[in-house]
């Protein structure tokens, strides 16, 4: 311990006159402190969210809650439900955003309303698969399309989007290491790009609509008879495209006046991508058949083959920078999220460091990127998400629960925004529901098999976390020097 307290003494004593000559020689502003900074705004938090919702989902395959829905009415009908009921979680997190400003998103809510063995098994799931593994899926969603125009009439092989989906990873990685001012421009930058190709569609709907093209819409709710069950899983689709209106709780700390700026991004953020999204839909149908959205592959694609053509490249192209802008989001807030575990004990130490020069938390973001890259070598990752998806839920329900118990456990806490409490006990009910109907629907046993991974956090967290065993500490002690010299980096607070 005495040669780690030394290290970082020498590391704080160099770092800060390196920093002091730098500032000598250009204008001589005071050296910060090694702690993440707020330097997130207003237009950098909607981005973020609109940035990180709008993936290649609304691009690629909408077609899933229209199957679900037998008909283009009820489709319409849940693409709007499913962004009311995004609003609303994302309210509760308002609440809670304000009321706990720490960064860490769910975390943190649960480590203050059930402890620390609830928010152990959130942070073992989150950061060990779900965040690495959705990074790898959206990369590779980014390679497949930033490589088909080389491989004209085929699919582009595997190896080759394999090695383009890590190369993407490393690239943000290293963006998101270098700066946060400049993880925030390009979100801004590729949201904007994602905005101009939605408005593209959208513009070309209305004309076709202005040409009274509406067969389709004429008849909206002509179609097949669904069940309750097709309905629940229209909505699970519809959801799924949402994902991501939780996004900015978890850089909170990093989020300048959080008290208005939270909630703010949220009434602005949200509506827009509900809006983009309804209406996206409304122009595909103005094109488009039921039938034909269905047998489509990648329905912008076929969209803009029919609409804008000789500019039909456009849509693959713009597809490729909505994928990149929504990796980018997702390894911003999932360093965040490691860095905030590492900081209370839930991982390894060295995960907690910030860097020096740069004041990011790099080996946060370095793990995550690492993990994601692994998670690209199996064949097919889709099923992992698949079957981890009622986790997510399950954990989103865990956690607007928690409003409802620290309204009568934690009453001295300010909260800035206040939602009515039935808001939340109907978000912990539809929760319940995500969580239990692909288990009812499709029961298979890769679910149980999901349980008893998440479970097995329990185990980690008993021997390293509560027990402290001694050899892991010996173990880590000597690596996390090792790492703390070679990455430059420091504990997250100020050198004296």
């Amino acid at each position: 311990m005495e040669e780690r307290n030394t290290v970082e003494r020498a590391m704080c004593q160099n770092g800060s006159a390196d920093l002091d000559r730098d500032s000598a020689k250009t204008d001589k502003r005071p050296v910060k402190a090694a702690v993440l900074h707020k330097e997130v705004g207003l237009m950098s938090a909607v981005c973020l969210i609109v940035g990180t919702m709008i993936g290649s989902g609304i691009f690629i395959s909408p077609k899933a809650v229209l199957l679900n829905s037998g008909a283009v009415g009820p489709c319409l009908i849940i693409w709007t439900a499913c962004g009311v009921l995004a609003m609303l979680g994302a309210l509760c997190y308002a609440e809670l955003g304000t009321m706990i400003p720490k960064s860490g998103g769910e975390y943190s809510y649960l480590m203050e309303a059930f402890g620390s063995p609830l928010a152990y098994l959130f942070s073992w799931t989150t950061v060990m698969v779900s965040k690495p593994s959705g990074l790898a899926i959206v990369t590779l969603s980014f390679a497949e399309y930033a490589s088909a125009p080389f491989y004209p009439g085929c699919s582009p092989p595997a190896m080759v989007t394999k090695c383009l989906s890590a190369a993407a990873i490393v690239f943000i990685v290293t963006i998101n290491c270098f700066s946060v001012k400049l993880a925030s421009y390009v979100q801004n930058i590729f949201t904007a790009a994602k905005l101009l190709i939605i408005v593209v569609i959208v513009a070309a709907g209305v004309v076709f609509l202005a040409q009274g093209k509406t067969e389709n819409l004429s008849n909206a709710f002509d179609g097949k008879s669904v069940s309750v069950g097709g309905i629940g899983l229209a909505f699970y689709n519809g959801l799924w495209a949402y994902d991501g209106w939780s996004q900015l709780n978890f850089i909170t700390e990093e989020l300048k006046n959080p008290s208005r700026n939270l909630p703010m991004a949220v009434l602005i953020g949200i509506p827009l991508v509900a809006m983009c999204y309804v209406m996206v839909n409304i122009a595909y149908f103005t094109v488009m058949t039921p039938n034909e959205l269905l047998s489509s592959p990648a329905v912008a694609v076929t969209f803009g083959d029919k609409v804008l053509y000789p500019m039909s490249w456009m849509v693959p192209l713009f597809v490729v920078f909505s994928t990149f802008g929504s990796a980018n989001g997702s390894c911003f807030t999932a360093g965040r999220l490691a860095y905030v575990c590492g900081r209370e004990g839930h991982m390894v130490e060295i995960l907690s460091f910030i860097s020096l020069r740069r004041l990011t938390p790099s080996p946060a973001l370095m793990f995550n990127g690492f993990l994601a890259i692994l998670y690209i070598i199996p064949a097919d990752i889709n099923t992992l998400i698949n079957y981890f998806s009622f986790a997510q839920w399950f954990f989103h329900g865990l956690t607007i629960l928690s409003l409802i118990v620290m309204r009568f456990t934690r009453k001295e806490l300010k909260r800035p925004v206040k939602v009515p409490i039935i808001i939340a006990v109907v978000m912990v009910l539809i929760s319940c529901y995500l969580v239990l109907a692909p288990i009812v629907d499709n029961p298979n046993i890769e679910y149980l098999y999901c349980a008893i991974f998440i479970l097995s956090g329990l185990f980690l967290y008993y021997l390293f976390v509560y027990l402290k065993v001694k050899w892991a500490r010996r173990l880590m002690r000597p690596i996390t020097t090792h790492l703390q010299l070679l990455m430059e980096v420091v504990p997250p607070e100020k050198c004296e």
